[in-house]
């Protein structure tokens, strides 16, 4: 879905004052992400990690950030994506990043990082949609995972532990037949950092200490690699430019778009960003009107069909919603959010006839995130319209498992359990969920307490 915000009401996305100010939670995005999976796939592998161990988390974020936190978590800030003046600066700073993971540098931070590394929960960020489809107490409920954020400022690396990534980022990208040139060129633009005080520098080079004999050391080094050559094509750049619009659309306010992408540029990055800034404005018609000039030069794109379901759906035109979304499904069946987008559409219109189909998404989306707590929310509510409150309240508890919530799964995955047929699939599922999310004693006469309460 073009832009999943992970935060709808907590988190502010308008301007403060005379600049941009985004606020700070994870989203999800297809586009985005599988643009990020192009780019970092190659270097996890290079790096001998499992592609499927390493998740790619986008913090809505303008400020210049990367780090790894919990294990093989990469967060990208979306100010770093936008700052990014090809797509082989983005893979060198994925590439550094990855580096650290290898180096298994925040395991070697001490017992306050990683006392201070909650698990971090992403779910759908769909609070927006929820909302609008009724179901606005779920939705925040289920996305409430900014807070976490605080706890990641302190996010710090040595000199040598840089070094050490840095090292291993340059071998990564020989491997993947990348040149390190990008790392270089980035760094190069942000030397400046290096003279500035600790409190006025990005918080990437906050966490990540920068100094010319660093550089020094990344341009020979970069000169010298088999890869140099090994440019990124016009096609990739002109790619990396849609998706930094794209971004720039959904998270500066529009008058901020409409400065940078003026009516008077006709290209698709700049029609891509006003479609969304006419679209948050409610100027619908505008909107589609853009929406429909990128679908007539790309009449294939997925993400254009889905923008285009999108804006019908929070315009208030659910039954509308379907068609577009439903197109975007048959060109890319594999992508979850895209099913997740028809099957809430679908559900929004509360016409019975759709919530087999709406069933058939989700149950299809879960098969490929089967962690994705909205989704199993979603199929809650589909089970309890067609009257099977059993495998609606399993569901329910499969949400609250994949939201980390124990108590709630165990009292659902139970009741659950109660109405189900005895050595079914779902009655073992439930049992399951029950037996694993057992709460403890103290958690039991918390339980009890709120009960005599209620």
């Amino acid at each position: 879905m073009s832009f999943l915000r992970a935060i709808a009401a907590a988190t502010s996305l308008a301007v403060a004052c005379s600049a941009p100010s985004w606020g700070q939670s994870l989203i999800r995005d297809t586009e985005i992400e599988h643009m990020l999976h192009d780019y970092a796939d190659p270097i996890l592998e290079a790096a001998g990690l499992q592609v499927a161990d390493v998740d790619l988390y986008i913090v809505a974020d303008n400020s210049l950030n990367a780090f790894v936190t919990g294990g093989q978590n990469i967060f990208l800030h979306t100010g770093i994506i936008i700052e990014a003046d090809t797509p082989n600066q983005l893979k060198g700073v994925i590439a550094h990043e990855t580096g650290h993971i290898t180096g298994a540098h925040l395991a070697r931070s001490g017992d306050a990082m990683r006392n201070a590394q909650a698990p971090m929960f992403i779910s759908l960020g769909l609070g927006v949609l929820a909302a609008l489809a009724g179901e606005g107490g779920a939705a925040g409920a289920l996305m409430a995972s900014s807070q976490q954020f605080g706890a990641l400022s302190f996010l710090t690396y040595s000199r040598a532990q840089e070094a050490s990534a840095d090292q291993a980022g340059l071998q990564f990208l020989e491997a993947a037949g990348e040149p390190a040139t990008g790392l270089v060129e980035f760094f190069e633009r942000f030397r400046y950092q290096e003279v500035m005080s600790q409190a006025r520098r990005f918080p990437y080079f906050r966490s990540h200490p920068l100094s010319s004999e660093r550089i020094s050391y990344l341009r020979d080094r970069a000169a010298n690699a088999p890869s140099v050559n090994n440019v990124d094509t016009p096609e990739e750049i002109a790619y990396l430019r849609r998706i930094q619009a794209k971004i720039y659309g959904f998270l500066v306010d529009p008058e901020y778009v409409f400065y940078r992408y003026p009516e008077s540029d006709t290209s698709l990055p700049a029609r891509y960003a006003r479609a969304v800034a006419y679209y948050h404005e409610a100027r619908l018609d505008r909107a589609l009107e853009e929406i429909n000039s990128l679908l007539a030069e790309e009449p294939e794109n997925p993400y254009f069909h889905e923008l285009h379901g999108q804006m019908l759906f929070e315009s208030g035109h659910a039954e509308e919603a379907i068609a577009p979304h439903r197109r975007s499904v048959e060109l890319e069946p594999t992508a979850p959010l895209l099913r997740i987008n028809l099957a809430i559409a679908m559900i929004a219109t509360e016409n019975p006839d759709y919530l087999e189909e709406a069933s058939q998404n989700l149950r299809i989306a879960l098969d490929i995130e089967p962690d994705n707590a909205f989704a199993w929310y979603q199929l809650s509510i589909v089970h309890q319209r067609n009257g099977n409150t059993s495998l609606a309240q399993l569901a329910i508890a499969e949400q609250a498992f994949a939201s980390g919530q124990r108590m709630r799964a165990h009292q659902f995955a139970m009741r659950a359990r109660d109405g189900l047929e005895e050595g079914t699939t779902a009655w073992f599922r439930a049992t399951e969920i029950q037996a694993v999310s057992q709460p403890t004693e103290a958690e039991m006469r918390e339980m009890r307490r709120e009960q005599r309460r209620n």
